[in-house]
């Protein structure tokens, strides 16, 4: 055997003991006639003490960083011991040393701190992974996947593959697809989800299913998106949307208890997708802080209605409210004492092209129940109070106020409430906040098709209180300015996800399992009866053979991974991730095939135009 032990298992019970270790050397400090030698393996650090003897034997072959060595010696007692490692009470007295291989000089230092940037990271991949801080992301997914797995195995879920090479039905992003050889001319497609084949396993009788899965989309990417993601996809059959809630929310509490050490006990929030958007700007809020948002003049319905008209603020002659579609604001606790350069920088964060608004109208409620804003001119102080306490602002709080078209001022206000909620030390990584946003709109409308999109997918079941409505009416439009009124636009899907501490980690629906209702579904969203069947008469065939009521949810297994390991991006939980542009630095992929390779799949290239 190479070694008997590894790098961070040993201790003071050990000493006296001669063990066998193997390993990369991390560091090397050479004292006079001795050398400390920091030898690293996968499971920690030990340090090697190199007495004169094996000194010189080393003066003919020196060690380098990153050599690969078996040491043999006995283990002895630390005079300077190091608390920040397991194995800081000990160290191994060296009596023979072995180069099994030799390393180049490391493009970087394989440190926790390295001096590394991302670009040479990825190059060098398999070098990044030996880095202590990328390891335990590794570990870290490792363990999500192992909790994941045995909360589902002990809930009677199969584990069942479906295929990679499947047909292209392309309903939003891109598919990758791939060329047949032996069918010229056509082509797979890598799947964006499962979703179609879960479904089938559901019609087949299989019902508890899941898959750690692979998925694909050819989209652009940013720090949480990849060309090829993980997803937890799970589906169940004679349930409803209460059970799929309960089984899941049971699943993420499983796997912060066996990864995290976390009893999460709270009851999770159930949250309507409009109430979502009314107080937080967004479908996937982070409610670890308060700030929620005052509409003071939306056109934005909740519950039905309208009920911000903008009486507060009209008829002030203060053409930047009178003239926006809508006009947003959050409380900001204790901004009331800020200067008047830090309303100014935060004025230059919301002018920001990412951000694109005009400006940022404040009202400060001073301590002593003065107010001051920078709109006192068109403003009485009775009428400042008013809006201040439309907001539930208390003294000592900043109202900050942005105005402008709807969507574009929702995302604003909501963007910089969690700027916010950064500077001031709230969105802390070490607090989770999970809840469900439900209810959802099951069509978005489309204005340069005009016709209806799915909010989600295809699949997706209405509420069935409102079935009845999308069977018996026409989907098409036929006033494009009136699409809100149309019985379309109120139908709310049976569709929930799932969101951590403002990220989205799962996503889901009861499913469509009658084929009229499927087909209904189809017509709304432009398919003729022709197109349906070629792209999926397999499914709608299936629903005529028994199909069982179903559901299921999909999570981000990266995403979650990330949130759970404290960071924003994903790609240092991934094992050999893609950089922004999609490529494999490390691979130099994709990259082009040769003439014969072409000629084989019977393809010719051009450059495009």
């Amino acid at each position: 055997m190479f070694r008997t032990h590894t790098c961070g298992e040993l201790g003071l019970a050990d000493a006296g003991r001669e063990v066998t270790l193997a390993g990369w050397v991390q560091t090397i400090r050479k004292f006079g006639s001795i050398s400390f030698i920091d030898l690293r393996d996968r499971y920690g650090v030990t340090q090697l003490l190199v007495d004169e003897a094996q000194n010189t034997a080393l003066a003919e072959n020196p060690l380098g960083r990153e050599f690969v060595i078996q040491a043999t010696g006995v283990v002895a007692e630390r005079s300077s011991k190091n608390p920040q490692i397991p194995t800081g009470e000990i160290e191994i007295r060296v009596n023979q040393i072995t180069i099994l291989n030799k390393s180049a000089t490391p493009p970087f230092t394989i440190q926790d701190d390295t001096d590394g940037g991302d670009d040479l990271r990825m190059k060098f991949r398999y070098l990044d992974l030996r880095r202590n801080a990328v390891k335990k992301n590794i570990e870290l997914r490792y363990g999500v996947n192992r909790a994941a797995r045995n909360y589902l195995h002990l809930n009677q879920f199969m584990d069942i593959e479906t295929p990679f090479l499947i047909k292209s039905t392309p309903e939003g992003a891109r598919d990758f697809v791939v060329p047949s050889r032996m069918n010229a001319g056509q082509f797979y497609a890598l799947p964006q989800s499962p979703q179609t084949f879960k479904q089938l396993l559901m019609v087949s009788g299989y019902d508890r299913y899941y898959q750690i899965v692979k998925c694909f989309r050819d989209e652009d990417l940013r720090a949480d998106r990849q060309p090829e993601f993980t997803q937890i996809d799970c589906e169940m059959s004679f349930i409803e949307q209460d059970d799929i809630l309960q089984m899941f929310e049971g699943m993420i509490r499983y796997i912060f208890k066996e990864v995290k050490g976390i009893e999460y006990t709270e009851e999770l929030v159930r949250m309507t997708w409009e109430d979502a958007m009314w107080f937080y700007g967004n479908d996937k809020p982070d409610i670890r802080f308060g700030m929620t948002i005052a509409n003071l003049k939306s056109p934005f319905k909740r519950k039905g209605a309208v009920e911000a008209d903008g009486f507060l603020i009209s008829n002030a002659g203060f053409p930047v409210f009178d003239n926006a579609e809508t006009v947003l604001a959050i409380t900001v606790p204790g901004a009331a004492a800020w200067s008047r350069k830090q309303f100014d920088e935060l004025t230059d964060w919301v002018k920001r092209p990412q951000i694109g608004m005009q400006g940022l109208v404040y009202i400060r409620l001073n301590e002593d129940g003065t107010i001051k804003s920078s709109v006192d001119k068109f403003y009485s102080e009775e009428k400042l109070k008013a809006i201040t306490g439309f907001a539930n602002a208390q003294k000592g709080d900043a109202m900050l106020i942005l105005a402008g078209r709807e969507e574009k001022t929702r995302k604003a206000v909501s963007d910089m409430r969690l700027e916010l909620g950064e500077r001031m030390g709230m969105r802390k990584k070490e607090e989770f906040k999970l809840l469900w946003v439900i209810d959802f709109p099951l069509f978005e409308y489309s204005e340069d098709d005009n016709r209806w999109v799915a909010r989600h997918h295809p699949f997706t079941a209405p509420k069935p209180d409102q079935i009845a409505i999308m069977i018996n009416n026409d989907p098409a439009i036929q006033d494009a300015a009136q699409y809100l009124r149309h019985p379309y636009a109120d139908i709310k899907a049976n569709a929930y996800d799932m969101v951590l501490n403002g990220n989205e980690i799962g996503g889901g629906s009861i499913r469509i399992y009658q084929r009229e209702l499927q087909e209904k579904m189809f017509a709304a969203l432009g398919m003729t009866r022709e197109e349906a069947d070629h792209k999926f008469g397999f499914l709608l065939g299936a629903f005529e053979y028994g199909a069982p009521p179903h559901g299921g949810i999909a999570f981000g297994f990266d995403r979650l991974c990330a949130i759970l390991g404290g960071s924003e991006g994903i790609r240092d939980f991934i094992a050999f991730p893609k950089n922004n542009s999609g490529r494999d630095t490390m691979l130099d992929a994709p990259a082009s095939i040769d003439e014969k390779q072409l000629q084989e799949l019977s393809i010719s290239l051009r450059k495009k135009d």
